[in-house]
């Protein structure tokens, strides 16, 4: 077993004024994000300007917290939500979605690509090479804060998390995600998008990758037992965590994507 970092969440104090690590790996997301923008958007192909970026950044931001909020109330704390509508508004609390995060990004997207007259696909494309960089941030944030650990296990690299009410050991299940959901996915989405594509190909191969990132490591993550039960997994099926629901539909989606721009590039060719 290995000893579990205890970090301080809170990285500096100013007088009545705490700044969390959790905090600063949002700025550092969106800091990398604007980066990786701005060093894209200088590619021809690239469907929106250098000067644009900024403006795309602030949307994207707006679609990942609220989206983010909104996607935790909703697929994870829907009935606590009904009979407290207020708990929304509670951040302090904590509690955010990806694949809400994620909804919230492509109606933000949707909306800047119809103001400034930009392909939605296009558009997509240009912003899902930016994203693994930011899961990476969120999940040393997630191991830091010492939340969403994985599930009781005997394996040599082991932690017990202090915020473990159970003080068992088990699966930094973050790392594992900060590792494939952002710096493997990274590699990869942005190697595929280093030519040009047709509109949907590099979003389908995102959607595909991350559904199957987060899929395979549901099983070592500790499960959401709030809304389905004792033992944290849907009942009817016995194993599926929601976190594995979610991911479906979202590979699915990256599949047909991938699969229409083959079939589209092979029509061009004939």
């Amino acid at each position: 077993m290995i000893s579990y970092p205890a970090i301080n969440p809170v990285a500096l104090s100013l007088g009545p004024l705490q700044i969390h690590w959790y905090g600063i790996m949002y700025l550092l997301a969106f800091a990398g994000a604007y980066f990786l923008a701005t060093r894209n958007s200088q590619r021809p192909w690239s469907p929106i300007k250098k000067t644009q970026v900024e403006d795309l950044i602030v949307y994207g931001a707006w679609g990942v917290i609220l989206g983010g909020r909104l996607g935790y109330m909703f697929f994870y704390n829907g009935d606590k939500w009904l009979a407290d509508p207020a708990m929304l508004f509670r951040i302090w609390e904590g509690g955010m979605s990806f694949h809400g995060g994620l909804i919230g990004v492509a109606t933000a997207v949707f909306m800047y690509g119809r103001k400034n007259k930009v392909a939605f696909f296009g558009l997509t494309d240009f912003v899902v090479p930016l994203v693994p960089a930011g899961l990476f941030f969120g999940r040393i944030g997630n191991f830091i804060g010492g939340e969403l650990y994985g599930r009781a296990t005997d394996v040599p690299w082991a932690m017990v998390f202090p915020s473990d009410p159970t003080q068992l050991a088990r699966h930094p299940s973050q790392l594992y995600e900060a590792l494939l959901e952002g710096l493997v996915l990274f590699l990869i989405i942005n190697w595929y998008a280093r030519k040009p594509r047709l509109f949907g190909e590099v979003t389908g191969l995102f959607l595909v990758l991350y559904g199957f990132f987060r899929f395979m490591v549901e099983f070592v993550r500790q499960p959401d037992a709030q809304f389905i039960g004792q033992s944290g997994l849907i009942e009817s099926l016995n194993w599926m965590t929601r976190g594995q629901t979610l991911c479906i539909p979202m590979m699915l989606l990256g599949l047909w994507l991938m699969r229409k721009s083959i079939v589209g590039l092979a029509g061009k060719t004939n």
